[in-house]
């Protein structure tokens, strides 16, 4: 593509840009289509010939928006809500067009040097002590799995040079977290070969906390049983309902058995820059390894998960494998990001965190996380101001968790539990078909639970109570 045409095709695209943003709440929030709909309208074949910008920006409008759930619209509730910004955009634009492969310093000193930069602001902002080094991976899942292998290899098993099939001098090896952690550990558990039964669940108290006590308990019987301890993952922030683990009585078992202490504040980590919320991470700073999602909560184009670290040197064990044809004369005197993982090519996610970190400040980070916690103390308030509604969590932060629960006479308790049940099921289906919004659901103590999480950049009071109407417009239909 020459000069001018990518100049023309630029502005235009980001002319386009601008417009879906301004026109987003047009759109249905939930994809509107069945299965198999946007690959029923596509060629079965590849294009012999190259086709005009024109006519593929065209298709955009036609094939691929219609075939969008809109993360980015402000009445996405769902999940964790997330979105992107204006200066995270452009960060990630600027990446694509630079294109650097940031396995060494070398090949991308900007990148290497910028993310230890950003990421040290970015602790900063979070309260965490110097100790703590980061490292940029794309997602959670890979940062926590990376945190367990800097943990095993802490072990002293010769896990790296001589593996764990076929051995019998190696005894299973635990990982203890609450039966309300992410999928996301138990997957990293096997894929770094440990297997399901290596993973420990321990029970949580009525908040939905790890239970201390019964994790120190289940560390006891697994040493009488010959087991090795080695890892505890607490989660500031849970995706069910983000409620945070009691650290400060976690790390007292951990540093008794010497077992590694790995937070998961992928989700919640993001409200410690608010200082009147850093609270959350009260006694993480006594932590192992903690990972934080700046896509999640800090307006960061998805994906951009950061690892931080206390023992970078078990994290290099774990993974450092540096062939002749990538020996550097300074390898010695810098950090290569490919030392500390399983990628060897790096994209260069640190410049859209920078751009974002200097456009909004500290303060205006805060104020914007601040401002989904308070709307959703509001929209909780509504709740608990209804008979017909009830909450079934605490409101650590920006999560409501919730459901519908109007009563009706002479019912037994079994009825009125799978009464409700299918009611909320059948108003979350409703509402979310209006394509006007979208939320999810979980289930706490066997009940069906509504889940509406405030983070996107856009979202205002206005469309907080326009799904509190259709909670209650879809509620009187289904009495």
């Amino acid at each position: 593509m020459d000069k001018e045409a990518f100049r023309r095709f630029g502005h235009e695209l980001i002319d386009w840009i601008a417009d879906y943003f301004d026109r987003i709440e047009e759109l249905p929030v939930l994809a509107a289509i069945e299965p198999g709909s946007l690959k029923a309208k596509l060629p079965s074949a590849h294009p012999q010939k190259g086709e005009p910008m024109e006519t593929i920006i065209g298709d955009i409008d036609r094939l691929i928006v219609p075939a969008l759930t809109h993360w980015s619209h402000p009445s996405f509730f769902a999940y964790f809500a997330t979105s992107t910004s204006g200066p995270g955009i452009f960060g990630e634009l600027l990446s694509a067009a630079f294109d650097n492969k940031a396995m060494l310093w070398r090949t991308s000193p900007a990148s290497t040097e910028l993310e230890e930069v950003a990421l040290d602001w970015l602790r900063q902002m979070m309260g965490l002590d110097p100790g703590m080094n980061g490292i940029i991976y794309d997602t959670a899942s890979v940062s926590s799995m990376h945190a367990i292998a800097a943990a095993r290899e802490g072990v002293e098993k010769r896990i790296r040079e001589e593996g764990m099939s076929g051995r019998t001098d190696l005894p299973l090896l635990r990982v203890y977290v609450s039966e309300h952690a992410h999928s996301s550990i138990e997957k990293g558990v096997i894929t770094l070969g440990l297997g399901q039964r290596a993973v420990r669940k321990i029970a949580t108290d009525q908040d939905f906390r790890m239970d201390s006590k019964a994790l120190a308990e289940a560390i006891d019987e697994d040493k009488r049983n010959g087991h090795i301890p080695f890892c505890v993952v607490a989660t500031v922030g849970t995706t069910s309902t983000s409620s945070i683990d009691p650290v400060t009585e976690i790390v007292p078992i951990c540093e008794e058995h010497a077992l590694w202490l790995h937070i998961d504040a992928a989700y919640a980590g993001s409200a410690a820059v608010v200082p009147e919320l850093r609270y959350i991470l009260d006694g993480c700073e006594r932590a192992d390894s903690l990972v934080v999602n700046p896509h999640k909560w800090l307006f960061t184009p998805f994906d951009l998960s950061v690892l931080y670290c206390r023992h970078m040197d078990l994290l290099g064990r774990a993974f450092s494998l540096v062939p002749e044809y990538l020996r550097t004369p300074e390898q010695e005197k810098v950090r290569s990001g490919s030392d500390y993982g399983i990628q060897l090519g790096r994209r260069f996610r640190a410049l859209k965190l920078w751009m974002v970190i200097r456009y909004f400040g500290h303060e205006g980070l805060a104020a914007r996380i601040r401002e989904h916690c308070r709307l959703a103390k509001l929209f909780a308030s509504w709740i608990e101001a209804s008979p017909d509604w009830e909450l079934l969590a605490p409101l650590p932060l920006a999560l409501v968790c919730f459901r519908a629960c109007p009563a009706r006479d002479g019912e037994s308790d079994e009825d009125r539990a799978s009464r409700l049940d299918a009611l909320n099921e059948g108003i979350m289906h409703g509402v979310n078909a209006t394509g006007k919004t979208l939320f999810s659901h979980t289930r706490l103590n066997d009940r069906l639970t509504l889940r509406l999480s405030i983070g996107n950049i856009r979202t205002t009071e206005r469309h907080v109570l326009q799904v509190w109407e259709l909670l209650n417009e879809q509620l009187e239909l289904m009495r």
